[in-house]
């Protein structure tokens, strides 16, 4: 009993500063931000409480277009799962059954990971430049000048744009860790699976995949809740233009609450991010947690 009481100390002892200092970094300012959210207020004069107000606002009201700020983060999620993950999980087991150059192939695509996001926009906004970027060049080259375009600058395809740039920089993330997922599967359930005449896309759909589900809800969390985060990238490349056309609520959130000094009002939106992603999560999570049990 001593024994295990000295342990409980131990624990605690070790446990309990990182526990202050989450407390202090990620606990104490939601709960700022919530009592903020019921304020009207600059942040330099006295606040007045308003309530749900700002709330109102955002879901009644639309106001500033918040609502398709909202659709256009669902829009990326919705292709993170879609069109990123698949890429990332075909690369990962490719790269897992052991081809030549596996390392330098796996180092190539972490590359993008671990470049400034801010470095990464500037990149492609001149690739996408109207004048002199490298798409309307390669465009004008092959003699295509009729699809040339000024593609941040249109509301129809900046968005869409800007998921490129996402997914490029990403797209390794996700690779790395589904590769590592695979690579920890043991290689005698191959070797029997392939006495047994299964096929590579068997063995992928049916033995790879399963045995992934963890790593890969773990993936698509990452996924859904990055998008509904995204800020820097796309503030860059954007500023949320043209016509609110790639505004996500990250963005509206920073002009809201550091250009037009609406802290109360950019506070609400900060606490539906936080509630959007834990809301998401938990949803993600049952849905894994189900079909595991049914299997």
């Amino acid at each position: 009993m001593e024994k295990m009481l000295r342990d409980k100390k131990a624990i605690f002892l070790f446990t309990f500063p990182t526990f202050l200092l989450f407390t202090i970094i990620v606990v104490l300012p939601i709960f700022f931000s919530i009592h903020y959210s019921t304020l009207d207020w600059d942040g330099f004069s006295k606040g007045v409480f308003v309530g749900f107000t700002n709330y109102k606002n955002l879901f009644v009201n639309n106001t500033d277009g918040f609502l398709q700020s909202v659709a256009n983060s669902l829009v990326l999620a919705l292709i993170s799962v879609g069109i990123q993950l698949p890429i990332s999980l075909l690369l990962a087991l490719i790269l897992a059954r052991g081809i030549k150059g596996e390392r330098f192939f796996r180092t190539v695509y972490f590359i993008p990971v671990i470049i400034s996001t801010v470095v990464i926009g500037q990149l492609w906004m001149k690739i996408y430049n109207s004048d002199y970027g490298m798409l309307n060049g390669v465009l004008r080259a092959v003699g295509l000048d009729s699809l040339t375009n000024a593609w941040l600058a249109d509301s129809k395809t900046a968005l869409a744009c800007v998921f490129a740039a996402m997914l490029w920089q990403y797209v390794g993330y996700h690779m790395l860790l589904l590769y590592a997922g695979a690579k920890s599967i043991s290689p005698d359930i191959y070797e029997a699976a392939r006495i047994d005449g299964a096929s590579e896309l068997k063995i992928a759909f049916h033995i790879t995949i399963p045995l992934m589900k963890s790593i890969l809800c773990v993936c698509i969390i990452f996924a859904v809740t990055g998008s509904f985060k995204a800020f820097d990238l796309i503030y860059v490349m954007t500023g949320g233009g043209p016509l609110h056309s790639t505004e996500v609520p990250t963005t509206l959130m920073y002009t809201t609450i550091f250009s037009r000094y609406q802290y109360g009002y950019g506070s609400a939106m900060a606490i539906f991010i936080i509630a959007e992603c834990l809301v998401f999560t938990l949803v993600i999570k049952r849905l894994f947690s189900n079909d595991q049990d049914e299997a």
